[in-house]
């Protein structure tokens, strides 16, 4: 079938079937297991039947022709498949509970973790235009909605199918001629299913997508509520988050008004059908030509278990619908081919190597105003290379090109001759040590943030990372010392503390390349002058970029490169640079103080 000749919902539910290739197994059981205790379900109205035929007609009822001559023996026979019936029954009600349960659990487990793992390959671009709170309810409230359908609808809509073929095939066996009238009222169920299916696809959709807005702003609103608290926005961002939740339930009720308007309809198409077979069937029986009282009997009570359940088919649909909306979610993510991706080309980078190539590069982050304009740059192994300029000049996007968070637009990275589209992404990011200026810390202990790129790491490989840091001292100071948890993102540190243990990180590390983002952005002047002492160690024998505001950071480099609305303007030492008197010398004057602005009344 064509998936663009599909509905959303039965595109949804191919494409659950084919992600879950690996466990055909188990859903072929647990719909065997379901048509099993539905089968066994409906036996009891044939016994019902069997027992008004044995009392009704006595030797010559229907169990007198399998050698149980008299009224008592009939009725022990009865009893006993009575026992046999509803025991069977239970049982495999148990066995389709916990098969459909843990599959349900088995499919909800794999496809959280292969989405997550599917993001985590996803390059920077593409989560640059998605919200956290979106991703985090296709993580979370969209695997669990597909949970409950597969736990509960999977086996309603298996065993209801199941009841129409089986009371279908008995009616026709027992009275073809007025089986037709408890039939009646299914293609009009079929129908109106359809029906509300056709309608009820786009309101579910949008109600996963509100949940993916409110998620948004939920937890955008969790990770500034610092920031709300200084702003005393407290009243405007509750506002905020009820308008979204307001939506959320508008969408929610656009719905349930639709799927609750199901259930009576089809409970009235139920009544002609019931009522038919009842009247039909009476008169049949009350002429004595046609219909025994025992198939009377059994006919009745089984038009009853025909078509009651198709009232349930509301709830149903609308745990399907949810179902496919969500699935639809989630595979949509899985879909997304990722757009950066490693080579075949195996690298490993010894320390003292680690030669860095910038040639002819050109990237912008809106395809307008170029970020990083024509640059050709070399950065030497084993040598520190600074990179200064001017807030928004690009420094920052040349660590993520060289990363490959992003690919340049025009020209070509090289690390030791090799282009990057070609090395394999794992050795390319491990031979890198990157500290940043927007230090990110995991909810966990010091000890655990320290060794996150190590975790092998032995306490006193650990201690021996801090001390470098400048970070042994204050972490002694913590309540738990290494063992103290520091909260989501590190909030119960301050921005120095974080950004030392940011630095304890990477020295733990010990890459062959040490990327230094703004490093020191955050310490007093103090501290400063103590992490760069242990950076200035730490950068012996390795290539090092240093990415440089405070110009006093850098002044000790090989090499200095000034960058300026995306060009290189500038290269030389510190001493070269200022002799010059150009970009840097004007930058170096403005920091140390000797450049005084001057003001006119």
């Amino acid at each position: 079938m064509d998936r663009d000749a599909d509905t959303p919902s039965l595109s949804a539910l191919r494409r659950l079937w084919e992600q879950a290739a690996g466990h055909r197994r188990q859903v072929v059981w647990a719909s065997t297991c379901s048509v099993l205790n539905k089968l066994f379900d409906l036996a009891p109205p044939l016994l019902i039947g069997l027992a008004v035929d044995v009392v009704a007609n006595g030797s010559s009822s229907f169990l007198s022709s399998f050698g149980a001559e008299t009224g008592r023996s009939q009725l022990v026979v009865l009893a006993i498949l009575t026992f046999i019936v509803w025991a069977l029954e239970s049982l495999f009600e148990y066995l389709y509970g916990v098969a459909w349960r843990n599959l349900a659990q088995d499919i909800q487990h794999e496809l959280r973790t292969e989405t997550y793992d599917h993001l985590q390959g996803l390059e920077n671009a593409w989560f640059e235009d998605k919200s956290t709170g979106d991703l985090l309810a296709v993580l979370n409230d969209d695997v669990n909605q597909l949970e409950r359908f597969l736990d509960v609808g999977a086996n309603d809509m298996i065993q209801t199918a199941t009841t129409v073929i089986a009371i279908g095939a008995v009616f026709f066996w027992i009275a073809p001629q007025i089986a037709w009238w408890s039939f009646l009222p299914i293609p009009l169920v079929i129908w109106g299913s359809l029906w509300f299916q056709k309608r009820l696809e786009p309101r579910y959709a949008e109600v996963r997508n509100q949940a993916g807005f409110l998620n948004a702003q939920l937890a955008n609103n969790l990770l500034g509520i610092s920031t709300i608290k200084s702003f005393v926005a407290e009243d405007r961002e509750s506002a905020r988050v009820a308008r979204e939740s307001d939506r959320y339930r508008t969408r929610n009720a656009e719905a349930i008004r639709l799927s609750s308007a199901f259930i009576p309809l089809i409970r009235m198409a139920i009544l002609i059908g019931f009522t038919g077979t009842l009247l039909y069937g009476g008169f049949l029986e009350l002429e004595g030509d046609v219909l025994s009282v025992g198939e009377y009997s059994v006919m009745v009570f089984m038009t009853q278990r025909l078509l009651w359940p198709l009232t349930a088919l509301g709830e149903t649909f609308d745990l399907y619908q949810r179902g496919m909306a969500s699935t639809n979610r989630i595979l949509d993510v899985l879909d997304t081919e990722p757009t950066i991706v490693g080579g075949d080309t195996r690298l490993t980078v010894a320390r003292g190597d680690g030669a860095i190539t910038f040639d002819g590069i050109e990237f912008s982050y809106d395809d307008h105003v170029p970020a990083i304009d024509g640059i050709t740059l070399e950065v030497p192994a084993a040598r520190t290379t600074a990179i200064v300029g001017p807030t928004g000049s690009g420094k920052s996007t040349l660590v993520k090109l060289l990363l490959r968070f992003h690919d340049p637009d025009v020209g070509e990275v090289r690390l030791e001759g090799v282009p990057l589209p070609g090395l394999d992404l794992r050795d390319l990011r491990s031979a890198t040590g990157l500290v940043s200026q927007d230090v990110y810390l995991f909810h966990g202990t010091v000890l655990e943030n320290i060794s996150y790129g190590h975790p092998g790491a032995t306490l006193d490989e650990v201690i021996a990372a801090a001390r470098v840091a400048e970070a042994d001292e204050f972490i002694r100071g913590l309540p738990r010392g290494y063992d103290t948890i520091i909260g989501e993102r590190g909030q119960k540190l301050s921005g120095g503390q974080r950004q030392r243990l940011s630095i304890a990180r990477a020295v733990l590390k010990d890459p062959p390349i040490l990327l230094l983002d703004e490093a020191t952005s955050a310490v007093d002047n103090e501290t400063e002058a103590a992490i760069q002492r242990s950076l200035e160690l730490l950068s012996a024998n390795r290539t090092t970029i240093v990415i440089a505001h405070r110009l006093s950071t850098v002044r000790h480099a090989d090499r200095i490169h000034v960058l300026v609305d995306g060009k290189i303007v500038e290269s030389g030492t510190h001493e070269d640079l200022l002799e010059h008197d150009a970009a840097y010398a004007g930058l170096w004057k403005v920091q140390t103080g000797e450049a005084v602005a001057h003001h006119t009344d």
